[in-house]
């Protein structure tokens, strides 16, 4: 069964922390699904009527993608014990690189810290 308010709070939210797995897995899934419509749109005719919806589609979700993998990375700067503005890191051109491999690399804090009791779950 699919737990949408756990899924809301993974990919929408700003509190809490969550593991590298969960980071790295969450920021694939959110990174993947604006490259399939991308695909879809490149497969279409240019200047059609489905090249327009295709072009909406990925316009939209790709705002949505970026504000996911934003709200992963907060809550990943969360289990490190750091402040979320962190987060903002990745949008540094050549920076996001980097940033994102320590996210995936670095161990987050064994116990609760100020942003939540375990990771994984809403603070």
């Amino acid at each position: 069964m699919i737990d949408i308010p756990q899924l809301v709070w993974l990919f929408l939210r700003l509190k809490g922390r969550i593991s590298r797995a969960a980071y790295l897995l969450a920021g694939l899934l959110a990174n993947l699904v604006p490259l399939f419509l991308l695909y879809r749109f490149t497969l279409v005719p240019e200047g059609s009527t489905e090249s327009m919806g295709w072009a909406v589609a990925f316009t939209l979700i790709g705002v949505l993608a970026i504000w996911a993998i934003f709200a992963l990375s907060v809550k990943r700067v969360h289990d490190l014990g750091k402040p979320g503005a962190f987060a903002l890191a990745l949008f540094v051109p050549v920076i996001s690189y980097i940033v994102f491999i320590v996210l995936c690399v670095m161990p987050g804090d064994p116990g609760p810290n100020r942003y939540g009791e375990t990771t994984n779950s809403p603070a």
